[in-house]
């Protein structure tokens, strides 16, 4: 990474990781969690919004490397593309494993239910009676 220090790149300091002789890492480390304080945690809260909003940036920002001419990662790209629709297959998943129709995802994303159903719906099929 670079600073910016009137005008100047200066190369910021790399940290590195622990030394293997300093009093932290000679700690000993649980192995295990115990079990019956598990249950009395509380669900991580993930801020999606802004989470999203980070990932849209660094989207924009590789988009505009690209364009400045860097044409090798052009590929690359694609294959983020490639990602974002596999994470997106996931999402939807684990959506409907907790309980959402494809209607309210369908809503979520403005498209019809069965415009959802047909991208997304690969596993199971219901089985119609004649």
């Amino acid at each position: 990474m670079l600073a910016q220090d009137e005008g100047l790149t200066v190369p910021l300091p790399t940290v590195s990781q622990p030394d293997s002789t300093s009093p932290a890492a000679q700690l000993p480390r649980p192995e295990t969690v115990k079990a019956r304080l598990t249950p009395k945690r509380r669900g991580r809260h993930v801020e999606n919004d802004e989470y999203g909003a980070f990932v849209r940036r660094v989207l924009r920002a590789y988009s505009r490397r690209v364009g400045d001419g860097d044409v090798e990662a052009l590929a690359l790209m694609v294959g983020l593309a490639e990602e974002i629709d596999t994470a997106m297959a996931e999402a939807v998943k684990g959506l409907r494993a907790r309980g959402y129709s494809w209607a309210e995802i369908g809503i979520r994303l403005g498209i019809s239910r069965q415009a959802t159903q047909q991208r997304w719906g690969h596993g199971k099929r219901r089985a119609t009676v004649s």
